[in-house]
């Protein structure tokens, strides 16, 4: 299918390289979208392919993906709004907030993945996910995985729980309203948590998550990843991640759905200071522990307040390709979303084909 919206003259290899990108994934996938800002201005919005699974519906300007772990930074700034609204304390215990939490954590330490509760030692249904307080009671009476603040590595299925938690029991809102009211609906920002009936129509079935995927994206990984990963079950299952109830519940650690140019533009109102005041982002993108191996992925890491950080900015990916981030050094943010499962090399060759038209050396 033809490649829709718009680069900036300036920009036209990453066209290209957008429209080879859909190419190399049309043989069974969905499609893709990405968006950049520069120096303060949109200068691309690209999105082609196939919205479902049966390939009949087109991918549309505002079809909605589940970019996987894309999503946490979404949660980590809510409850960073009421850090920078005095009423919640980064280094006050998750106990003060959230009474029985039972790893003595404290709110820094949930919000840069140092708390420890990544797993839950007793099998947990699927349903689970689609019950807030049902989760959060298993992730309250769990142990950690170490001692809080020892070590750090990436809660991949509860960190939204977690900080979702505490902004509900602070400010009353679930994270989904919050997020909308507080984050996304005044920077129109198509990004939610939970979605409703209309936003789920636009939603882009997820394709390529088979056993192999599954089994190339562990290897390699600390045992801690299949325990992190695979408690409650379905989260890489397209049976579930494409149903009506996975997209109507509120699992933030992975089950954001947006678009590209909401993904983008996320970092760019991050960037100009209208998300976060200037010395709370700069906080939150400051390393929160020593760079070393993430205890359950198993790569060499430096976590902010729910964002990696690296020497050049920052950012989150996803399982799957997707990812959004902010080069400081550069100037500019990104966003990548796709629906055809696979690695990072997508965005990797977006991003140099950028970096080359902005005349910037390739990040090392």
């Amino acid at each position: 299918m033809d490649v829709q919206g718009f680069a900036d003259a300036r920009f036209a290899p990453v066209r290209d390289c957008f429209t080879g990108i859909l190419g190399q994934q049309s043989g069974s996938g969905t499609g893709a979208a990405f968006a950049a800002w520069c120096d303060g201005e949109p200068v691309v919005d690209l999105w082609g392919g196939y919205g479902d699974c049966g390939r009949s519906r087109a991918w549309q300007a505002d079809s909605l993906v589940q970019p996987y772990s894309v999503s946490k930074p979404f949660a980590a700034v809510c409850a960073l709004r009421l850090v920078q609204a005095g009423r919640l304390d980064l280094d006050a215990p998750v106990r003060r907030y959230w009474p029985g939490f039972r790893a003595p954590a404290t709110v820094r330490h949930v919000l840069s993945h140092q708390a420890g509760v990544v797993v839950l030692d007793r099998p947990a249904p699927t349903e689970a996910f689609y019950d807030w307080d049902r989760l959060c009671g298993l992730l309250a009476a769990q142990e950690p995985s170490w001692p809080p603040g020892t070590a750090h590595g990436e809660s991949a299925l509860f960190y939204g729980h977690l900080v979702g938690e505490l902004v509900r029991r602070v400010d009353g809102r679930g994270l989904g309203r919050f997020l909308r009211e507080e984050v996304c609906g005044p920077s129109g920002l198509d990004f939610a948590f939970g979605l409703s009936p209309a936003e789920q129509a636009r939603a882009v079935d997820l394709t390529g998550l088979d056993d192999a995927f599954r089994a190339a994206n562990a290897e390699g990984r600390p045992e801690l990843y299949r325990r992190a990963t695979g408690n409650p079950p379905g989260a890489q299952d397209p049976g579930v991640v494409n149903g009506a109830r996975w997209r109507a519940a509120e699992v933030p650690a992975v089950n954001g759905h947006g678009t590209a140019r909401a993904v983008a533009g996320f970092y760019h109102a991050l960037a100009a200071g209208r998300v976060l005041r200037p010395e709370m982002l700069a906080e939150a993108v400051a390393p929160q522990a020593s760079r070393g191996p993430d205890r359950v992925f198993g790569d060499d890491k430096a976590w902010g307040l729910g964002f990696g950080i690296d020497d050049g900015g920052y950012g989150m990916g996803g399982v799957g390709g997707s990812y959004g981030g902010t080069s400081t050094a550069g100037g500019y943010s990104i966003g990548f979303v796709t629906g055809t499962a696979g690695g990072h090399d997508r965005v990797d060759a977006l991003e140099a084909a950028l970096r080359d038209c902005l005349g910037l050396p390739p990040v090392s």
